[in-house]
């Protein structure tokens, strides 16, 4: 975090959720979760500038994201500036940098919104208490709320709001492979069909029964199979990483981005595989690790 008196710059980390399971569908619409989530090192950049004048000005460049109210960073900003009581004596500007990819079920839209929330809340110096911080965030969004707290790696409850830090994955590094395509989170939500067995979440509280060893939790996504059934390219990365070296695969969130878990081990396995990818996804493949 690089900052002067009224210049700050965030780094907003991008995330995969290493289990997701739908527990219940909620009268209002949205679904109850049980999930765990993990913070990696693939990152967009905000840079926050103090304004001694009311207003919200936002520039995402080399992007064809909204510069407007519709975008969740412009949406995080006015509510932060609504809490403190600043918003009719001072603004801010907003550049976004984007790295992370848009709609591929990483998390990239809510990070940047929680880490605006934090960041103004350092550049203002305005010491809103964590609790006030995941007041704002909830509204903007299931995930927003992960990106608000330091841990790198929660187990999530409720619409994302009920966290309990876990241990983040070790001896191990990510890669990602998003083929492209957006998908509608919206969309996977609405087709995905809740079954009595889907009401019971089996996650454990502990990390006993590991099946990939290294800290790494067992992998599971209830959206997988609604998002597979119509991009079944997915699976087809899936396998690919399978046969060539990886631990466990999955889709993250609501896709269409799959990751894959490679060993420290075998280190030059991850390397390989991403080169066999990038022949078909130049640009949307990335090798990571995740945060501690």
């Amino acid at each position: 975090m690089a900052e002067s008196e009224d210049l700050l710059q965030v780094q907003a980390p991008a995330k995969v959720n290493l289990s997701l399971r739908i527990v219940a569908k909620l009268p209002d619409g949205y679904h109850e979760l049980d999930s765990v989530m993990q913070k990696l090192d693939l990152y967009d950049t905000l840079y926050l500038k103090r304004l001694d004048k009311p207003g919200i000005q936002l520039h995402c460049p080399d992007s064809d994201l909204p510069e407007d109210e519709s975008n969740l960073v412009f949406q995080a900003a006015a509510s932060f500036l609504q809490a403190a009581g600043l918003i009719k004596t001072h603004g801010v500007s907003i550049i976004l940098e984007k790295r992370i990819p848009v709609s591929a079920g990483l998390g990239g839209g809510s990070s940047d919104a929680g880490a605006v929330l934090t960041g103004l809340n350092h550049l203002f110096a305005t010491e809103l208490p964590e609790e006030q911080l995941l007041s704002l965030a909830l509204p903007l969004g299931a995930d927003v709320s992960f990106f608000t707290v330091s841990s790198a790696a929660v187990r999530a409850k409720g619409i994302g709001e009920r966290m309990t830090p876990v241990a983040s994955l070790a001896d191990c590094s990510m890669l990602l492979v998003n083929p492209g395509f957006s998908v509608s989170t919206a969309w996977v939500y609405e087709n995905f069909t809740l079954t009595r067995t889907d009401k019971v979440s089996i996650l454990s509280d502990s990390r006993e029964n590991d099946v990939l060893g290294g800290g790494c939790f067992p992998l599971y996504n209830d959206l997988e199979r609604v998002t597979i059934g119509r991009y079944p390219e997915i699976e087809n990365i899936k396998e690919l990483m399978l046969e060539n070296g990886a631990l466990d695969a999955l889709m993250s969130g609501s896709g269409p981005t799959v990751f894959g878990v490679f060993p420290d081990s075998s280190a030059s396995a991850i390397q390989k595989c991403a080169e066999k990818l990038s022949e078909k996804y130049e640009g949307g493949v990335f090798i990571t690790r995740p945060l501690e």
